[in-house]
């Protein structure tokens, strides 16, 4: 076992040479812009499912052909897998799909191998968005990482598949049939996904695992800058980050170590359509006493409560900048954030050590020593803490305890008879610069990350509290082992001078709307997210009379701005068509493409005319019978578009028992409720499926019947995704934002 484990290392880390140091080609690059020349790739569509698909199976024949006299054999296998599986995404949700596709691609020495190592990228992307760095570009390394491969004199240890998977912006869908059905995946071993969550930069190892810290070895033998930090993969594995990969399917469902790879510079221009090939640069395809210890627990009493009340002071002026309607000012320009919420914190924590030195310890010797002594600790504290929970994380207090202790007993003899001199300041300084530049790097990317989804969270998140949070929290965390200046200086007047100053004029020019938050700028651009649907709704009663119809655009803001700097260039568009939702009408009556309605709550219904697709939504029940153990097992059919959206509601006293979907057991979500996701790829069949429900104490204030079924269509593309109306009204958008718009019908049912 070990010598397998062993030549997979070995083998491992080759693969890795390949995708990490390879020279960048004139040919990845074509390969990049003619994937993207198609446009938006959604699943189901012909640019996804015919032009991608035909372009890449005609570079992968180019290589066969060029190869067929090597050492390796190559062999394609074009699948189109259908299936369901639930997670627990955003509060747990159920996909089901239905013939998307999938191209595996298997290296391997002529004559066969035993063992397969996984590459994984995907080349859909997500609708009104050329997806160049999401993923194209990671398909474009594959396909010249495969032709470096199979053209080696000398063979492969073990196989390689290169999976093109067709469907990951359906919430990994794609990889599932792959990982779950495919004959080869019994082979696979390890893997390696190739992902974005932003456009360029060095890519970064978002996660591993689960365990098998050779893979991780062989990552770092492989590149030549390894780029990863435990701390990304906390966070992203923490569910905090609105966003999931490929990875979690081949480990949750697969069992099969590997490893994430991901860009993360420029996350605005994320799923937009800014998201163009012209954009990823070419680097970017490569690569003592009792007395004591009351002093001591007395100062750590002081730093720990100059933090709460630093936080509240903050947090009390991102209030009122949210108050002011001036929220996310900070979006198109980061600094201002740095200079309004970073002066207030650090202001903040001077003036109330500077109160306690003053009014409280007045003048006493060793205050330095001390609260120095109360950092020190303070980080002990949390490495113990990390430590115990087992967490790799613990290596960051680990260095801010290792070098502030080295340079402090380096320094003691200075320190004691001098003081603050500029001479200890610059040593101290010296000695810290590694591990503070270190941390300065970390929360580079969390700023670098958190800064763009704040575009993307909803309208419930408050973007100034989680922000202001942020900066509050670097501020405490970078001034840890400098507080003890505080108490070694004569005076810090002028210190608090310049950093009120330049927090009021900071807050001033706020408060005047200087900063908008927004840029339609193609070389920096930061777009306001906004979906529209042009939709008809439609809702029977319990005798399957339509009981009330409308039509409208339905429009959801996907930040906290929510529609505040659209209204004065679409005026219609404001408060007075603003909607609720409906509790008795499952996910509040409204067509959402993905259970995420506990982040946008706020929305706007325009009235419109109705909508009239091609190909209309066809829904059915097939059967309703009565079960010998007490259920009621229900049967429908549907066909309509490559993307639906089902939402089950069973009423108060009822439940569902199990459904033909994942493994039999029903997943729902925050509210309660059921939503199952759909699509399928060309020339699939009509969706079937059933549930069964049982009525334990039926309410009678509630809605008639046992449960509410309602179907959403969604038309992404073709002649149905846009209608006259719509097309009037997204002309009118500023350039700044980027409205993604489709078609949807919604139907509702009782039973």
């Amino acid at each position: 076992m070990l010598v397998r484990l062993g030549l997979l290392l070995l083998h491992s880390s080759t693969i890795f040479s390949f995708f990490l140091n390879s020279s960048p080609t004139s040919q990845s690059r074509q390969h990049l812009e003619r994937i993207t020349s198609v446009g938006p790739r959604p699943v189901g569509s012909q640019e996804n499912e015919v032009l991608t698909v035909g372009y890449l199976l005609k570079q992968i024949e180019n290589i066969r052909l060029e190869t067929a006299a090597g050492p390796h054999q190559l062999t394609v296998d074009v699948q189109r897998p259908t299936g369901s599986f639930s997670i627990d995404f955003l509060g747990g949700f159920t996909s089901f799909y239905d013939r998307v596709t999938n191209i595996a691609v298997r290296l391997e020495p002529k004559g066969g191998t035993q063992h397969l190592m996984l590459a994984n990228c995907h080349f859909d992307s997500v609708a009104n968005s050329p997806g160049a760095s999401d993923d194209a570009v990671s398909c474009a390394v594959m396909l010249e990482v495969l032709h470096s491969l199979a053209n080696q004199s000398s063979p492969l240890h073990h196989g390689v598949i290169f999976l093109f998977n067709g469907a990951e912006e359906n919430i990994l869908q794609a990889s599932h049939g792959f990982i779950t059905q495919h004959p080869w995946a019994k082979q696979v071993r390890a893997f390696i996904n190739l992902e974005a969550a932003g456009v360029g930069g060095k890519e970064v190892v978002f996660q591993t695992g689960p365990e098998n810290p050779w893979l991780v070895q062989a990552y770092v033998h492989a590149a030549k800058h390894p780029f990863a930090s435990v701390v990304g993969q906390e966070v992203f594995q923490s569910g905090i980050i609105p966003s999931d990969t490929d990875f979690r399917i081949y480990r949750d469902f697969g069992n099969i170590p590997g490893i994430d790879l991901a860009f993360i510079e420029n996350g605005f221009i994320y799923h937009t359509k800014y998201d163009t090939a012209n954009r990823i640069l070419t680097d970017s395809i490569q690569r003592a006493g009792g007395r004591y210890v009351r002093d001591l627990a007395c100062a750590t009493g002081v730093a720990v409560l100059s933090w709460f009340v630093t936080l509240l002071s903050v947090l009390i002026v991102a209030l009122l900048v949210t108050l002011l309607g001036h929220s996310m000012f900070w979006y198109n320009h980061f600094y201002a954030s740095i200079c309004l919420y970073g002066a207030a914190a650090t202001g903040k924590m001077i003036l109330i050590h500077t109160l306690a030195k003053n009014l409280y310890y007045g003048v006493s010797d060793g205050l330095g020593d001390l609260y120095f002594d109360v950092s020190l600790l303070l980080w002990c504290c949390s490495l113990v803490w990390l430590t115990q929970q087992g967490l790799c994380s613990a290596y960051v207090p680990m260095l801010m305890v290792a070098f502030p202790l080295a340079t402090r007993l380096l320094l003691a003899k200075e320190f004691k008879h001098r003081g603050a001199s500029v001479k200890y300041s610059v040593l101290y300084l010296l000695g810290l610069a590694l591990p503070y530049l270190h941390f300065m790097f970390l929360i580079w990317v969390v700023f670098e990350i958190f800064t763009p989804i704040m575009g993307r969270s909803g309208t419930e998140i408050p973007p100034e509290v989680v922000l202001a949070t942020l900066v509050t929290l670097a501020t405490i965390f970078l001034s840890s082992f400098f507080l003890h200046f505080i108490y070694l200086v004569r005076s810090t007047k002028w210190i608090l001078a310049g950093l009120g100053s330049v927090f009021i004029i900071m807050f001033l020019l706020v408060s005047c709307g200087l900063f908008f938050p927004y840029s339609g700028s193609p070389d920096s651009p930061r777009p306001k997210r906004v979906f529209l649907q042009h939709t008809t709704r439609t809702f029977h009663n319990l005798q399957g009379q339509v009981e009330s119809r409308d039509s409208g655009l339905w429009i959801n803001s996907f930040d906290y701005t929510a529609i505040q700097h659209i209204t004065p260039h679409i005026p219609e568009i404001n408060d007075s068509i603003r909607t609720r939702c409906r509790e008795d009408r499952p996910f509040c009556g409204y067509p959402w493409f993905l259970p995420v309605k506990f982040l946008s709550k706020k929305n706007w219904y325009l009235p419109a005319s109705e909508v009239s697709p091609s190909s209309p939504l066809e829904f059915s029940l097939l059967s309703r019978e009565e079960t010998s153990w007490g259920t009621v097992k229900m049967t429908f059919s549907a066909k309509g578009p490559s993307h639906m959206s089902l939402y089950l509601m069973p009423h108060r006293g009822a439940n569902l028992s199990t459904w033909s979907f994942g493994d039999g057991t029903p997943q729902f979500d925050l509210s309660g409720e059921y939503f199952v996701f759909y699509s399928h790829g060309l020339n699939a069949p009509t969706w079937t499926f059933w549930f069964e429900i049982q009525v334990l104490d039926p309410d009678p204030s509630g809605p008639e019947g046992m449960i509410s079924v309602a179907i959403s269509s969604h038309y992404f593309f073709g002649e149905d995704q846009r209608t006259a109306q719509l097309e009037e009204i997204l002309r009118r958008f500023p350039t700044w934002s980027f409205p993604s718009s489709w078609v949807s019908t919604y139907d509702m049912y009782r039973y």
